[in-house]
């Protein structure tokens, strides 16, 4: 009798708390608000007041129509491009479309626009911009790098670009030039609405930040020793740049050639430096990214899933360009019939900058075309 009566208090006890606990969520529910979805920030640069008057280093092409667009990333940064349409496009018409960005420290009005204008009038409507933080682009402090944002720059891209009226979402590709390629390949593993990715003259920047140029050349040992210091530095620079409430800038690229100049340095120069390259937006000509920011490349690799990527890929490099081995070693990572390495016989790192009769244009056409459907 007494186990009976126990087993009953025990039940009405667990229906008490039940109740009790059933009473207190619909009380809490009573008090809380509908979940909403966040709202995305609204760009904060007015295209109608960016000049549409020519201002890159390459003469313009009388095939394109060229204008500026604005568009924004999921951190709410209001990124510009320059949009370059065949002007042989029909009204309606779907267009396979292509973002390009790089190199590391340029903007649009360098390289990438170069590439862009080109496919354009090869028949894709391209989309060359600015990176976060960079050239006409939004963000605070200026000339700050990110191996997360910039990858994210380019699936804003996709993002614009998929919601146009004009282009085709299912038939969209990115190009990433320099340091630009190792984040097209970054993005390429994690994006699958990019259907198809080229790489020119790639840097991996997460990997020569983090090891230094020419890493097979030096041990491990060498090159934790060398990280560590690296790190130990960029830290002290971030204390002091939250201290004096400025950013200490990294320094672009050297402005006088001395005679122990390596070529591949004198190279940059003669680009940046020069009538042929040089535009004050570019932090690669002028101030150099913000040296804190390099910081995140020592700990954040950018490739790390390069095998996992299924879409189509065409890598294109210099046979004599210093960089070779970043596309090489990373081409031997890929997976799959769809991938393509090609080396160009006898160029340097910056011939694919900005030399017509170099660039492989026909063969990156090709290789969209048959990948952009």
């Amino acid at each position: 009798m007494k186990m009976m009566m126990s087993k009953r208090l025990l039940a009405k006890v667990a229906l008490t708390g039940v109740g009790a606990a059933l009473a207190t969520r619909a009380a809490l529910a009573l008090d809380r608000a509908p979940l909403k979805d966040s709202v995305a920030v609204p760009e904060t640069i007015d295209p109608a007041k960016l000049s549409n008057a020519w201002d890159k280093v390459f003469p313009e092409d009388s095939r394109v129509s060229h204008r500026k667009v604005v568009f924004h990333n999921r951190f709410g940064i209001t990124l510009v491009g320059d949009l370059y349409t065949p002007k042989s496009m029909k009204a309606g018409e779907k267009m396979r479309a292509i973002a390009l960005a790089g190199p590391y420290g340029a903007v649009k009005e360098q390289v990438s626009g170069r590439y862009a204008q080109e496919l354009a009038a090869r028949g894709f409507l391209t989309l060359a911009f600015d990176p976060s933080f960079t050239g006409e682009s939004g963000g605070q402090p200026r000339n700050v790098t990110s191996p997360d944002l910039n990858t994210e720059d380019f699936s804003a891209a996709v993002d614009y670009l998929s919601n146009r009226p004009d282009v085709n979402p299912e038939a969209i590709g990115i190009v990433g030039i320099c340091g630009w390629g190792g984040f097209a390949i970054n993005a390429a593993a994690m994006d699958p609405r990019i259907k198809a990715t080229v790489t020119s003259t790639m840097y991996d920047m997460s990997r020569v930040i983090a090891n230094g140029y020419f890493d097979k050349m030096k041990t491990q040992e060498a090159i934790r020793a060398e990280r560590k210091a690296l790190r130990k530095t960029l830290s002290a620079q971030r204390t002091a740049d939250y201290k004096s409430g400025t950013y200490k800038k990294a320094g672009g690229v050297i402005t006088e050639v001395k005679p122990d100049t390596p070529q591949f340095v004198r190279d940059y120069h003669d680009f940046y430096q020069t009538k042929l390259g040089y535009h004050p937006r570019s932090f690669g000509s002028t101030t150099g990214a913000t040296l804190s920011s390099v910081l995140d490349f020592t700990n954040m690799p950018i490739t790390v899933y390069a095998e996992e990527i299924e879409t189509p890929e065409l890598m294109i490099h210099g046979e004599k360009a210093h960089s070779r081995y970043f596309s090489e070693d990373l081409f031997k990572r890929l997976k799959g019939n769809n991938k393509e390495l090609v080396i160009i016989p006898g160029a340097v790192h910056t011939d694919l900058y900005y030399k017509m009769n170099v660039i492989p244009f026909d063969k990156i056409t090709s290789f969209f075309d048959a990948n952009l459907k």
